[in-house]
């Protein structure tokens, strides 16, 4: 009989999409896919290491999965805290049988397992050329699917450990892209890097600026919708801007972070409030269905009443459709971490309790608005779909009829708004070319 496998995703879709990989890879060892801890004889947890809540969700979600795995089974750590903190973690959790860093196997049949736990220290590991990026990868399991285009950051933003260990920039090319669109078979691909709109500027002899066009291009000739998350504000050319629009699916991820120019300097961030506000302008005066959504952190060191009344107003007059707003967190080994001014945490928690009130409300609105209006949904599990407006696991969602095909795309009239979701009636047949 096949071992069976078992994997634990943590943190951001790009963390989803290397599980992606390190499924394709286990299929073509002869595992088989388990969604049972309990009968799997290899189990994969891949840990986020982004913020200090996400380190602490991770070592939970360790421990737990350690007390429900059978005995002789092989616990691997693996993705980002991994990466980050390999060998303090392999000290640290001796329940693990492996700490596996990118690009590093977490199993091969032909290898035999040792007895005992085997602590693999990995912190000082070159960094690997093409981590998981070009692996095979199964066909979607959904009707939507996530494509990293590249791995790691040249940038160097004074809140973002990421570059010290997702590493510099590094652009797939389009056509290893290409082929594993074609090979998910997904109506919906959403598009995500560290840097996503920097694509290819790492290769400037052969893609180079820019080329997240021809590639948006591309992708939208493979699928019935192109998605892209993560755009930094800098790098939101005319040129962009028309092709996500041409595609029909007209949603701006913008990773604005703050809009306070001083603090957003401390932050090594480029823009400002005006810069931001007179884009989204430009962008709905050419698409005046385009839909957006931001982030925001709130405590950065220094942040003053000022610079908090700066973003509550933004956010007022911006009418996002979307926001995250998040507490700052201190990151050994990043430019803020050296810098005075620290938030008092009961300071924090108000100001982000004040902007989400008020983006609630927006949200509402904006949804408020949708009532009456045709919308063409993908339908992504019975009872569920998603509109242009609303990317999947991060925004709402759009209640349709249980009876509609999922991985088809139906026009439904919207009757209802609920929270940040919507509700929707009827449901003729799309083929899925218009918006």
């Amino acid at each position: 009989m096949s071992q069976r496998f078992y994997i634990e995703t943590l943190g951001c879709p790009k963390n989803q999409v290397d599980s992606d990989k390190l499924v394709g890879t286990l299929l073509a060892d002869g595992m088989q896919p388990t969604d049972d801890v309990a009968v799997a004889d290899l189990v994969v947890v891949n840990t986020c290491a982004f913020i200090d809540e996400a380190r602490k969700e991770s070592i939970d979600t360790i421990l737990a999965i350690d007390e429900r795995r059978i005995e002789g089974s092989r616990l691997v750590v693996t993705g980002c805290m991994a990466e980050r903190y390999g060998a303090e973690l392999a000290e640290a959790l001796p329940e693990v049988d492996q700490v596996a860093g990118f690009g590093v196997p977490v199993h091969h049949h032909s290898v035999t397992v040792p007895t005992g736990k085997k602590l693999i220290p990995v912190s000082s590991a070159p960094l690997p050329e093409l981590d998981l990026l070009n692996l095979p990868r199964p066909k979607s399991t959904s009707p939507w699917a996530y494509v990293k285009i590249a791995e790691g950051c040249d940038r160097t933003c004074g809140f973002c450990a990421i570059p010290s260990f997702r590493g510099p920039q590094r652009s797939r090319d389009i056509h290893q892209i290409l082929t594993e669109v074609d090979e998910l078979e997904a109506r919906e691909i959403v598009l995500v890097a560290q840097d996503l709109a920097s694509y290819g500027k790492d290769r400037p002899g052969d893609l180079g600026a820019g080329s997240i066009v021809p590639l948006v291009r591309a992708v939208a000739e493979r699928a019935d919708w192109v998605r892209l998350l993560y755009l930094y504000p800098s790098d939101l050319s005319d040129e962009l801007i028309d092709a996500m629009c041409q595609t029909g699916v007209p949603y701006f991820d913008l990773s604005l972070q703050h809009v306070s120019k001083s603090l957003l300097r401390r932050m090594r961030r480029w823009g400002d409030g005006d810069r931001f506000l007179g884009r989204i302008r430009d962008i709905r005066e050419r698409e005046p269905g385009a839909a957006f959504r931001s982030n925001f952190i709130v405590g950065y060191p220094g942040e003053s009443e000022a610079d908090h009344d700066q973003l509550l107003r933004f956010v007022e007059e911006a009418q996002l459709d979307w926001c995250g707003f998040f507490a700052y967190s201190p990151e050994e080994g990043t430019h803020a971490y050296t810098l005075d001014g620290a938030v008092d945490r009961s300071l924090m928690n108000e100001r982000l309790a004040e902007l989400r009130e008020l983006q609630d409300d927006i949200t509402a609105s904006r949804g408020d608005d949708m009532i009456g209006r045709t919308l063409t949904v993908l339908v992504d599990q019975p009872g569920i779909g998603r509109s242009v407006r609303e990317a999947p696991e991060i925004d709402g969602v759009v209640h349709v009829r249980h009876d509609l095909a999922v991985g088809e795309f139906a026009d439904v009239e919207i009757v209802d708004a609920m929270g940040p979701d919507l509700i929707a009636v009827g449901g003729a047949i799309d083929d899925g070319d218009d918006d």
